[in-house]
Order: structure tokens, then C-alpha cells, then sequence
């Protein structure tokens, strides 16, 4: 394959059909590229690339020698040693687009598999996976974090593009504040609802859920069209009683969440205060209420 080429029909290998490794996969055979090989570790790997990908599980290095473009879809902390493995065992990279779907890395994971002639591109997608069946149906309309050689560029985006989602371009050096970013605002959302879900129950609310169902969609939706400026509560308004109470009802039901809680309150008393929101003197009732200093 030439570098600048949009892609052809490509014959396509998943190293590591898991959840991510699957759906993409699937979405590229939707696409009209075909799948031509698959490995996995566990039963469900396994077993999603016979169901979802049409295919018998092989070994890695069968994988790479049946297709044009890799997926390398492995968890983070799992990708340098794949791609140093494939460098250095000599597998046959040479001309073959070589695509990881990790947020935390660029393309210098990728280096030493470069070095042998494959065509690097980072292309993660932004959107949680579960392994369940709608996995597939998440992709329409999501982004991409992508990241790659400026001649490979073109690729890149069609890959995308033909996948159903939008590239945005994120420069190598900003891969790891970009995906921390995305991390905070996804997973750490999910614990958090989850302890309040918990707290609720506590108390006797039947259904957590169904209460805070409501409240969440009208929040996230409010700070995706204003940003800060759609902050409400306590916080915001200065009341530094209300604040104070809630910490010291959290100290007595769940002290870790008492921690993340004031951890949350500051920043929150930061963003506000630096956005005009809050008034100094609110700001400094607000952190006697907290017991420390925002501005450390």
C-alpha cells in the first residue's frame, strides 16, 4: 500500500478480539473490508471472533501474516510488549497499517514496529465498551482520537470515516492529557454515581436510579452547552453551611466518599470562583467549611 492511498478493500487481523477489538472489527467488515484473522486469550475473545468476526481464533503471528491492516486492540499497559514482540520476532510488517486503539499512547509505541516498514496510525475511539451485543451500534456518530504521520493522514480519517465516526486530530505530545481528560470525566462519573446510588440506598430510596436518572440528564446537559457557567448547588451559591453538613454526614456514612467529596468541592469552588460565578467571601466561607485553601 502506498502511504497516501485511501484505503481499498483491505484484508484485516484483530490482535486481541475483545471488546474494543470485536466492535471495530466488525464495523470495518461492515464497512466492506474483510476479516481475515483474529486472536484472543480469553473464552470471550475467543468466542466474539467466531460470533462477531466470522473467524477461527489463531495464533499472533498468523494474524499479521494474513492481513493488510492490524488492529492492535490489547489493554494499555499490554501494547508496547505486543508491538516490541512483533518487531523483534521478525513478523512481516513491512507496507502493513499497524492501528492501535489505546487513548494513552501516539504513535512512539509504535516506533519499533515503524522501523520494520509498518504504516503506523493511533485511532481510538471515544466510547465505552461493555461486550455486550449494541457494542457495534455505539460507533455511529462517536469520535476518534487520532494520531498520525501527516502522509498517512488520509487513511486515517477514511478508516474513520467508514467506521461511521469523526476524526479529531490530536497531536502525539497531547495523547496522555487528552485521554486523562476523557478518563476523568467517563469513569470517574461512573463511580461517583455509583457511590451516590449506593448512599441513596442507605437511607431506603427504593430506586437509586430512577431518582438521580433526571438530575444527571438536566446536568450533563447543561454543562455541554455552557460549561462552567452551567454549574448549580451548593457550591455555587456560596452556602457553606449546607457544604459543611455534607461533609460531615459523608465522614460519618462513608469516609472515602467524604474525601472525594471535599477533593471535588474545591475544584468546583476553583472553576466557580475563577469564572465569576462565586464571590471571594463566599469562596472563603467555603473553604473554612472544607478545611483547607483552594488557592495551594
Amino acid at each position: 500500500m502506498e502511504a497516501g492511498d485511501r484505503p481499498a478493500r483491505l484484508t484485516v487481523g484483530v490482535l486481541g478480539a475483545g471488546k474494543v477489538g470485536s466492535a471495530l472489527g466488525a464495523a470495518l467488515a461492515q464497512a466492506g473490508h474483510r476479516i481475515a484473522a483474529a486472536s484472543g486469550v480469553s473464552d470471550n475473545s475467543q468466542r466474539w471472533a467466531a460470533d462477531r468476526l466470522g473467524v477461527k481464533p489463531s495464533r499472533p503471528d498468523e494474524v499479521v501474516a494474513a492481513a493488510q491492516l492490524i488492529l492492535l486492540t490489547v489493554p494499555d499497559d499490554a501494547l508496547p510488549d505486543l508491538v516490541n514482540g512483533l518487531a523483534t520476532t521478525g513478523a512481516d510488517l513491512h507496507g502493513k497499517l499497524l492501528v492501535h486503539t489505546s487513548g494513552a499512547y501516539g504513535l512512539s509505541v509504535l516506533e519499533p514496529a515503524a522501523k520494520a516498514g509498518a504504516l503506523p496510525l493511533a485511532l481510538h475511539p471515544v466510547m465505552t465498551f461493555t461486550g455486550r451485543d449494541d457494542d457495534l451500534n455505539k460507533l455511529t456518530g462517536i469520535s476518534y482520537g487520532v494520531t498520525a504521520p501527516d502522509v498517512l493522514r488520509p487513511i486515517a480519517e477514511a478508516l474513520v470515516i467508514e467506521m461511521g465516526g469523526e476524526p479529531v486530530w490530536i497531536a502525539d505530545a497531547d495523547r496522555a492529557l487528552y485521554h486523562a481528560a476523557l478518563a476523568g470525566a467517563a469513569n470517574h462519573m461512573v463511580t461517583l454515581i455509583a457511590e451516590s446510588q449506593e448512599l441513596l440506598g442507605r437511607i431506603g430510596v427504593e430506586h437509586p436510579g430512577r431518582m438521580l436518572g433526571p438530575l444527571l440528564g438536566a446536568a450533563l446537559d447543561n454543562v455541554l452547552r455552557l460549561g462552567i457557567a452551567g454549574l448549580t448547588g451548593p457550591v455555587v451559591r456560596g452556602d457553606a453551611g449546607t457544604v459543611r453538613k455534607h461533609v460531615d454526614a459523608l465522614i460519618l456514612a462513608a469516609p472515602e466518599a467524604a474525601d472525594a467529596y471535599i477533593a471535588l468541592a474545591r475544584l468546583t469552588a476553583d472553576r466557580a470562583l475563577a469564572a465569576g460565578l462565586l464571590k471571594p467571601e463566599e469562596a472563603e466561607r467555603l473553604l473554612d467549611a472544607l478545611g483547607g485553601n483552594i488557592w495551594t
